[in-house]
């Protein structure tokens, strides 16, 4: 199975493509889709939406993987991150591709095994899982894989479950 995680983010929008199982994953690519902030809206949009297609006609995923919007401070924020979350879905649509959201809570514990784990045991977590040589940067990469773990580990679970 190969999974795109994403991060989403009108300035930088994590990405991370693994495959395998929840025994075996490893990484085929990761970084960040970055737009300025001196673009108009409608056209940074536009920017991560061409690279969203650009990564599923490349890579292929089989499913996507969202974070789930969590703001308490900053609404402003929360409406252009869910801005840029609706096109990077609207592409996974297109492309035929099933998509599953996750809290950052369950992220969390997929990733460490603690629900309440800090961005910095989450990042090692997710170099040592992937067997990276580095903790992947800037910190939404690391998220996107963190993302994409959760439902690689998520799925074999599903599957587990199944069988019995």
């Amino acid at each position: 199975m190969r999974i795109i995680g994403i991060d989403p983010g009108l300035a930088l929008a994590g990405f991370g493509i693994i495959e395998g199982t929840a025994q075996t994953m490893k990484p085929v690519h990761y970084g960040v889709l970055s737009t300025p902030s001196t673009m108009p809206l409608s056209e940074r949009l536009a920017c991560l939406y061409e690279g969203m297609i650009a990564l599923l006609d490349t890579y292929q995923p089989s499913e996507i993987a969202v974070e789930e919007l969590f703001f308490n401070r900053n609404v402003t924020t929360a409406f252009t991150v869910g801005q840029a979350r609706g096109v990077f879905l609207l592409a996974a649509e297109q492309r035929g591709l099933k998509y599953y959201q996750y809290t950052p809570a369950q992220v969390k514990l997929a990733a460490t095994g603690y629900g309440k784990a800090d961005k910095a045991q989450i990042q090692q977590m997710v170099k040592v899982l992937l067997n990276l040589p580095a903790i992947p940067k800037p910190d939404d990469t690391a998220d996107a894989l963190a993302i994409a773990i959760c439902h690689m580990q998520t799925t074999g679970w599903r599957s587990l479950t199944k069988q019995v």
